[in-house]
C-alpha cells in the first residue's frame, strides 16, 4: 500500500487563503521545479507523522484542498511512506495483511481544460480513500484476512466483482446445479435419468463456471495468497477431480461409479450463504483433538474388559458374544451402546448370577463416567472454541475499523471523522443507503454529539449500519395531513364528541331511552310483544345512536374510536 501523508507546516512560507466557496482553508506550498519530469522521493519527518518531498530544478505551486486526508493514496510508482499519528500507534498500521492498491491508472491524463479533476486532486483521493476504508469494512465483517487486501487496480476490480450479491447468487445456483445432477446421473430413477451427453454437458458447463469463479480470485487474491488460501485449494483440487471424471465419462460414453460426487457439497459449503455452516464444520474439526484423547481412553477399557470377559465367560458353549476375542469386543461395544442391552449379559447370567458384578463395573466406567466426559470435554472444548473465535472476530472488526479510521481523518481535522467523510465511506459501504439513513447513522453513532466521530464512537459502525430506519410520523390526530378545510370539520368534530357537553347529552338519551323502554314494557297488554310496525320512538333512539357512531368515529379516528371498551 503506498500512502502519502500530507502535514501542515510543510514549508514555513506557505501561503494561506480562505476558501469561500467552501468555508475552509486551502494552502498552496511551494514545491521545488521539475516535478512534472522527475520525482525523487525523500522520506523527511514531521510533527507526528512521515512526508514525501520531490525534489528538481523550477517552483510550482501545488493546491492543495481545504481538508486534506493525512493518508493519500498513490499511484504504484510511487514510495509508501510511514504512518501518519493519529493516536493509534504506528504498530497497529496496516503492513503486509493489509496493503493498499492505486485505484487510478499511474497514466493517468492530468486535469484537463475541461475543468475536470485530475487524479492527482485532493478529491480524488478522498474518493480512493473512501473505496479503500469501504473494503477494509467488508474484510472486517466478512472475516476476510488483511492480506488478501487488494493490492493493485486489476485486483481492485476482481475484489469488487467477487463481493457482490450476482456473483454470490452464481456460486450458489452453480452448488446446486452440481448436487442436483445427482438425480439425474446413472443409477437414476427413470423419470428423472438424463443422457450421458445432457448431464456430462451440464456438469461440464457448472464445472467451467467455477473456474470462473477461481479465476476471478486468482486475480483478486495473486498466486502466493491463493495458494496459502487452505479452503480455495481444497475446492481446486475437487474441481480438477471433477473435471478429469466428467471428460472421461463423455469421452466413454458410459458412467461409471463415481464415488467423488459426494465431494460436490463442498462448492456448496464454499459459497457467501453457508459462511455459519463453515464456521461450524471449522469449529466440530477443531475440537477433535481432545474428543480422540477421551475416545482411545474409552477403546482402551473396553478391550481390557473384552480380554477379561473372553478368559471368564469363553469356557460356556452357550454363551456366542464371548466366544473369541472379536465376538468379545464387538459384545462390548453393542452393550455399551445400549442397542441390543440385555442379550450380551444373559448367558454368562444364567450360568453364574455372579457375573453381573463383571458387566455392572464396565458399564459403570465406560457409559456412565467415560461417556458422559466425552461429552463434557466436546462440550467445554465447542463452547471454548466458540468462545476464542467470537473474540477473534471482535478483534478482526475492530482492526478493519482502525484501518478504515486513519484513511478518513483529515489534516484539519486529525481528531476524528466529520460527517463529509462519513458520508463519503457510506457512498461506498452501503451505497443503497439515503442520505437521510446515512445521517441517522452518522447522529447515532456520535455519542458525544460532537461534529467529529471519535474512533471510540466509530467501532459501533457495524451494529449501527444494520440499523433499519423507518419514519414515524408524530401526529396527534388521524386527519392532520388532510387539506385545511377538511382538517378543520374534523377538529371540530373532535373537539365535538371530546366535550363533556356532547357526553351528557349521550348519557341523557341512554336514560331516556331506557325509560322510554321500560313504560312501553308496562303498557303492553295480551302478551303483544312483537308488533308489525316499528315504532317511531326506536328510529329516533336508533337515528341518535347513528350519529353518534358516525362522529366519534369521524373526530377520534377507527383506531382510537375501538379501542374503548365502552365505544
Amino acid at each position: 500500500m503506498e500512502r502519502l501523508g500530507t502535514p501542515s507546516g510543510l514549508d514555513n512560507d506557505a501561503e494561506i487563503t480562505e476558501d469561500a466557496s467552501n468555508g475552509g482553508v486551502s494552502e498552496q506550498h511551494p514545491w521545488p521545479s521539475g516535478f512534472e519530469r522527475e520525482l525523487k522521493p525523500e522520506t523527511i519527518s514531521s510533527p507526528g507523522y512521515h512526508i514525501l518531498r520531490a525534489t528538481g530544478e523550477e517552483n510550482m505551486a501545488v493546491s492543495l484542498d481545504d481538508d486534506v486526508p493525512l493518508i493519500l493514496t498513490l499511484d504504484e510508482g510511487g514510495s509508501a511512506p510511514l504512518a501518519p499519528s493519529n493516536g493509534l500507534g504506528q504498530e497497529e498500521l496496516p503492513s503486509k495483511n493489509g496493503g493498499s492498491y492505486a485505484i487510478h491508472d499511474s497514466q493517468a491524463p492530468s486535469l484537463s481544460s475541461g475543468g475536470e479533476s485530475s487524479p492527482s486532486s485532493p478529491a480524488h483521493n478522498w474518493e480512493m480513500n473512501y473505496q479503500e476504508a469501504a473494503i477494509y469494512l467488508q474484510e472486517g465483517e466478512n472475516n476476510d484476512k488483511f492480506f488478501t487486501h487488494p493490492k493493485d487496480a486489476k485486483a481492485l476490480a476482481a475484489y469488487l466483482f467477487a463481493h457482490n450479491h450476482l456473483f454470490y447468487l452464481m456460486e450458489l445456483a452453480t452448488a446446486l446445479l452440481l448436487l442436483l445432477l445427482s438425480l439425474c446421473e446413472a443409477p437414476a430413477v427413470p423419470a428423472l435419468r438424463l443422457g450421458i451427453y445432457v448431464h456430462a454437458t451440464l456438469e461440464l458447463f457448472a464445472l467451467m463456471v467455477v473456474v470462473f469463479e477461481l479465476c476471478m480470485k486468482l486475480r483478486w487474491l495473486g498466486l502466493h495468497t491463493f495458494i496459502r488460501h487452505k479452503r480455495t485449494m481444497v475446492k481446486t483440487s475437487v474441481l480438477v477431480v471433477q473435471f478429469v471424471e466428467a471428460i472421461v465419462v463423455l469421452v466413454r460414453q458410459m458412467s461409471h461409479v463415481r464415488v467423488t460426487r459426494a465431494l460436490r457439497c463442498i462448492f456448496l459449503v464454499d459459497c457467501r450463504y453457508c459462511g455459519g455452516v463453515r464456521r461450524n464444520l471449522r469449529q466440530i474439526f477443531q475440537s477433535l483433538p481432545p474428543f480422540m484423547d477421551i475416545l482411545l481412553l474409552l477403546l482402551f477399557f473396553m478391550i481390557i474388559f473384552a480380554i477379561l470377559g473372553f478368559y471368564l465367560f469363553s469356557p460356556n458353549p452357550s454363551d456366542p458374544y464371548f466366544s473369541t476375542l472379536e465376538n468379545s469386543i464387538v459384545s462390548l461395544f453393542v452393550l455399551l451402546t445400549t442397542a441390543n442391552f440385555p442379550d450380551v449379559m444373559m448367558p454368562s447370567y444364567s450360568r453364574n448370577p455372579w457375573s453381573c458384578v463383571f458387566f455392572i463395573v464396565y458399564l459403570s466406567i465406560e457409559l456412565y463416567f467415560i461417556m458422559n466426559l466425552l461429552l463434557a470435554v466436546v462440550f467445554d472444548t465447542f463452547n471454548d472454541i466458540e468462545k476464542r473465535k467470537f473474540k477473534s472476530l471482535l478483534l478482526h472488526k475492530r482492526t478493519a475499523i482502525q484501518h478504515a479510521y486513519r484513511l478518513l481523518v483529515s489534516q484539519r481535522r486529525p481528531a476524528g471523522i466529520s460527517y463529509r467523510q462519513f458520508e463519503g465511506l457510506m457512498r461506498f459501504y452501503k451505497p443503497r443507503m439515503s442520505a437521510r439513513e446515512r445521517y441517522l447513522t452518522f447522529k447515532a453513532l456520535n455519542q458525544n454529539n460532537t461534529p467529529l466521530l471519535s474512533l471510540k464512537d466509530f467501532y459501533d459502525i457495524y451494529e449501527v449500519a444494520a440499523l433499519k430506519w423507518k419514519a414515524k410520523k408524530n401526529r396527534e390526530h388521524w386527519f392532520d395531513e388532510l387539506p385545511r378545510t377538511a382538517l378543520l370539520i374534523f377538529k371540530g368534530i373532535n373537539i365535538l364528541v371530546k366535550s363533556k357537553a356532547f357526553q351528557y347529552f349521550m348519557y341523557l338519551v341512554v336514560a331516556v331511552n331506557g325509560v322510554w323502554i321500560l313504560v312501553e314494557t308496562f303498557m303492553l297488554k295480551g302478551g303483544n310483544f312483537f308488533s308489525k310496525h316499528v315504532p317511531w320512538s326506536y328510529l329516533v333512539f336508533l337515528t341518535i345512536y347513528g350519529v353518534e357512531l358516525f362522529l366519534k368515529v369521524a373526530g377520534l379516528g377507527p383506531v382510537e374510536y375501538l379501542s374503548s371498551g365502552w365505544n
